[in-house]
């Protein structure tokens, strides 16, 4: 069966463990929740559970000067000691900015939909193929390119606005280290006033 984006969030958020490792685990069990945790234990995964679903974190918002654009983002942590450090609240109000700026659709690739991904590809592919480029090097020129759109959809993969040296990902793993915690952006909404926008954008 299917497992969806919000399945597997859930589990993340319950266990703490890795998104591949969750969406393996879920697609195993047939999407039972609980057979995926037991699973998870079993393959001897550092299960985090409770300490991610404890309700700490910070909501973060921005509003544009001119009040076209406005994000919600959610952060989660392990300690309330944590989401009250200056670190962490400048962290959360920088990726609000950057979700305002960058307008991600994701938080990382592996929620990128499969779909998405093999269209993506063919078009790369067919565009080398057309460009007359051997076939040994055109899965090298995918994957570069496959690379670029990661770091242009997906959250953690992009520069940040504010550091272009670093990317999102690289930034949550200082924060993680100095507040020596676990850290989850769990989900966003992103809203633009625009001529064809009808709702905001939610991850």
């Amino acid at each position: 069966m299917a497992i969806t984006t919000e399945e597997i969030k859930q589990l993340r958020g319950e266990t703490g463990v890795g998104i591949m490792d969750c969406k393996r685990a879920l697609e195993e069990a047939d999407g039972d929740m609980e057979k995926a945790k037991q699973a998870l234990r079993e393959q001897g995964m550092e299960m985090s559970e409770g300490k991610l679903n404890s309700g700490e974190g910070r909501v973060g918002a921005y509003i544009h000067h001119d009040g076209k654009v406005g994000v919600l983002v959610e952060v989660k942590c392990q300690t309330d000691f944590a989401a009250n450090s200056d670190e962490f609240k400048d962290f959360v109000d920088a990726l609000a900015l950057q979700i305002a700026a960058a307008s991600p659709e994701y938080i990382s690739r592996e929620e990128v939909p499969e779909e998405e991904v093999s269209e993506e590809e063919d078009i790369y592919r067919k565009q080398a193929e057309q460009e007359g480029k051997p076939e040994h090097i055109i899965d090298n020129i995918i994957e570069g390119k496959m690379n670029k759109f990661y770091g242009e959809i997906c959250l953690l993969e992009q520069e940040s606005v504010r550091d272009s040296d670093k990317t999102i990902e690289e930034m949550l793993g200082e924060l993680s280290a100095q507040v020596n915690e676990e850290i989850v952006i769990s989900r966003f909404s992103r809203f633009e006033i625009s001529a064809d926008s009808e709702e905001g954008e939610e991850e």
